[in-house]
């Protein structure tokens, strides 16, 4: 595994300055969600690289799995092994809006995990033994993310990490709690400068959300996929 994961702190590097060209170029494909496209495409090269065929691997079309609450929903990355789904993996960021943005994007979390195990208990994925199931999110590294946010609490005390937590603190809470209760198996968790430097180009600030350890989760359940 440690050749499939050389030079991972570059290759990862490399995809954040892309994530911010294309956002400064294009309006449309942050609509589309294209400028996430070179971490997806990161990915799946390691997984190839790990010896998974290409055509096991879904990024750009055919991504759809059954719901339970929903008839379908679009993943942005899928493993499909011998019509078995292996992992399933969405991909999300989020620059400026933090307020606006931060209770939408804790809801699709719960919300698609919650259809997704919900679709595979009722037998919709059949015979694939239980998926792999990730999250991946870029955080812009701005100041209005590290602020303190101020809380309500009108009638009932909110949870203690809560209080006086940045967005920052707040996106790991929430990664953190996904996986512990097992609606994810893992998470990564990227902060980046839209002005980067070359010695801070991207953050990993907490230590159980690194992309190093979300690869590493991934690939063991593919590669034992594999072996099966």
């Amino acid at each position: 595994m440690q050749n499939v994961l050389q030079d991972l702190d570059t290759r990862l590097a490399v995809a954040v300055q892309r994530f911010w060209q294309i956002r400064s170029e294009s309006a449309q494909a942050v609509r589309s969600g294209k400028h996430l496209d070179d971490f997806r495409e990161l990915v799946a090269s390691l997984l190839i690289t790990a010896g998974v065929e290409e055509s096991c691997i879904y990024w750009k079309q055919d991504t759809e799995l059954p719901g339970w609450f929903r008839a379908e929903k679009s993943w942005d990355l899928l493993v499909i092994i011998n019509h078995r789904l292996v992992a399933a993996i969405e991909f999300k960021s989020q620059v400026g809006s933090f307020g606006n943005n931060f209770n939408n994007r804790t809801e699709e979390a719960l919300g698609s995990a919650t259809d997704l195990w919900n679709a595979y208990e009722k037998g919709a994925f059949y015979p694939s033994p239980r998926p792999w199931l990730g999250y991946f999110l870029l955080l812009e590294d701005a100041e209005a993310a590290h602020r303190q946010i101020s809380i309500k609490e009108p009638h009932f005390s909110v949870f203690e990490e809560f209080q006086g937590a940045s967005y920052v603190t707040r996106y790991q809470q929430l990664l953190i709690k996904l996986i512990r209760s097992r609606l994810y198996d893992s998470a990564c968790f990227l902060t980046a400068p839209q002005m980067g430097t070359e010695s801070k180009i991207y953050d990993q600030p907490e230590p159980e959300l690194t992309f190093r350890g979300f690869m590493v989760s991934l690939l063991g359940r593919v590669i034992a996929a594999l072996e099966l």
